[in-house]
């Protein structure tokens, strides 16, 4: 009897554990880039992996110039975002289909981006293609959660097509 009871609480533990690994985190609330905890990559007047902020391609580079508003939903995640004067919405289906999203661009014109997202665990990971001055330029998002920090690792070519990484650590505000 001990036996089967013993076996059957080992059971429900082990249905208890997976069911909390295979939660996937909430990533909704509002997010401040912290700078110094950041790594930017390479950028004008900057050195390999400057923290953002110090010239190393921080805020000029397409990063916020303020907070991160997200909502998350069983099936998107939309973010909102301020980057320079421009306030820039962006939404993922987080159901491995293709999202779509326009922005503005160059010289006043706008620029289409279409994405996938899917889940590697309980990371977000997505990966963006849009048109560049020479072709398509395909980068990827890795998000996840750690605490109250929010971490999306970035990567795509460089301007000389070698890979550009990019580290943006964020504080939840609420």
């Amino acid at each position: 009897m001990n036996r089967a009871r013993i076996g059957i609480i080992a059971a429900a533990i082990l249905a208890v554990a997976t069911v909390a690994f295979a939660q996937k985190p909430d990533f909704s609330g509002t997010w401040t880039l912290d700078p110094e905890a950041s790594q930017m990559g390479p950028g004008p007047g900057g050195a390999p992996g400057a923290p953002a902020g110090t010239g190393g391609g921080g805020r000029g580079m397409g990063m916020p110039t303020g907070p991160v508003t997200i909502k998350q939903t069983a099936d998107t995640l939309t973010i909102e975002r301020t980057i320079g004067e421009n306030k820039v919405v962006t939404t993922y289906k987080l159901d491995g289909t293709a999202s779509v999203n326009t922005m503005a661009g160059r010289q006043g014109g706008t620029m289409t981006q279409k994405s996938t997202s899917k889940w590697d665990g309980a990371k977000l990971v997505t990966t963006i293609t849009s048109e560049g001055p020479n072709g398509p330029i395909t980068r990827t998002e890795i998000r996840w959660i750690d605490g109250a920090t929010m971490i999306v690792e970035g990567s795509r070519p460089g301007r000389d097509g070698t890979p550009m990484t990019t580290k943006q650590v964020f504080k939840k505000t609420t």
